[in-house]
């Protein structure tokens, strides 16, 4: 993947996981307060990996991804089995949804950039 795309698919999942902390944040409550610290502390994470070039944040960077998609995976089976359902919580699950699809996808782009091209196999 070339470095715009790359850039704007890090600008969405940290918009989207932005959203999400904030909506979680304005619902109050303890429960929630700690939802949304938890996306802001991954999506600085995330961020992090993604841009800085120092090669030991650079090797570990499929862990803030892969939290990141868990994280949102957790809140969204715990909402299905706690509830209360609403719109906004809809709303919520679908934002998150797209987070873990998005995370998923930058990371088969990021472990693929990683492999050397591979070249036609010889003729006989």
């Amino acid at each position: 993947m070339t470095t715009t795309p790359r850039i704007i698919l890090t600008g969405v999942i940290l918009e989207l996981t932005l959203a999400t902390a904030f909506i979680h944040f304005t619902l109050g409550g303890t429960l929630f307060l700690l939802n949304a610290a938890g996306y802001v502390a991954l999506g600085t994470a995330y961020v992090a990996a993604a841009l800085l070039p120092i090669p030991a944040i650079r090797r570990l960077a499929w862990l803030p991804r892969v939290g990141l998609a868990a994280f949102a995976s957790v809140t969204i089976v715990a909402y299905l089995v706690m509830g209360p359902y609403f719109t906004l919580g809809w709303v919520t699950k679908g934002i998150e949804l797209a987070i873990v699809l998005l995370v998923a996808a930058d990371l088969l782009a990021w472990t693929d950039t990683g492999r050397a091209p591979r070249r036609p196999p010889r003729s006989a």
